[in-house]
């Protein structure tokens, strides 16, 4: 018998309550401008590793105004560790001069503002309304893309369609839960060189018939 996606979803949020009742944000951070920057700093990279790095940065680094007094070298070297550290490091400036320069110094709280920022795309500035300000929103990363493909949730066309799948499937009131959780299942459970929609605890409810591992489309 085929599980309606409707169904889908209830299971989905059933499984991960139970497993993930608190969801601490994963990237360690002071306030929303630290939590922009880490946010920047994890594109292509784990969560460990920026966490591990700014956490020598952030008790001496915390405001625009200090990177902007650091300038593009020396953040350079403070986040040499992370990959795309140049690029970074550039962007991280960048925005933190027109924080200064248009937001007073503030993170500003709408997409709109967050996207015209160097180094700040969609997921980006949807982490930040939600994890920062409580905004109902739901960033995909590459866990949540394969997960909603492996439960038979979205097409997984691209990032966009997924989100605008999840979205339309999950109620607002779940959203900022929602996409830590599946993070966290994501690295826990449904591995992307593990399960392939065929072992887990949701896959197998979601889609008890499948017999062949499903290869999902990267984001």
């Amino acid at each position: 018998m085929k599980v309606e996606k409707k169904d889908k979803a209830k299971i989905i949020l059933r499984e991960l309550n139970k497993l993930y009742p608190k969801t601490p944000s994963p990237l360690t951070h002071t306030n929303n401008f630290t939590l922009l920057i880490s946010v920047l700093l994890s594109a292509q990279c784990t969560d460990l590793n920026v966490n591990n790095v700014t956490k020598d940065i952030y008790p001496k680094y915390n405001k625009p105004e200090h990177f902007v007094k650091l300038g593009q070298k020396k953040i350079e070297k403070l986040i040499q560790k992370i990959g795309l550290f140049r690029m970074k490091s550039k962007s991280v400036y960048r925005l933190s001069k027109i924080l200064l320069d248009k937001h007073k110094g503030k993170v500003p709280k709408t997409f709109e503002e967050l996207e015209a920022l160097p180094g700040v795309g969609h997921k980006t500035a949807s982490v930040v309304m939600s994890q920062g300000f409580g905004y109902p929103a739901f960033p995909v990363d590459t866990h949540i893309h394969r997960l909603a493909q492996r439960w038979g949730l979205t097409n997984g066309k691209n990032v966009v369609q997924t989100e605008k799948d999840l979205k339309e499937l999950f109620p607002k009131k779940h959203w900022n839960k929602l996409h830590l959780q599946i993070i966290f299942y994501g690295r826990e459970y449904c591995k992307a060189r593990d399960c392939f929609g065929l072992k887990c605890k949701i896959c197998t409810q979601c889609n008890p018939k499948r017999k062949k591992p499903i290869l999902t489309k990267k984001a």
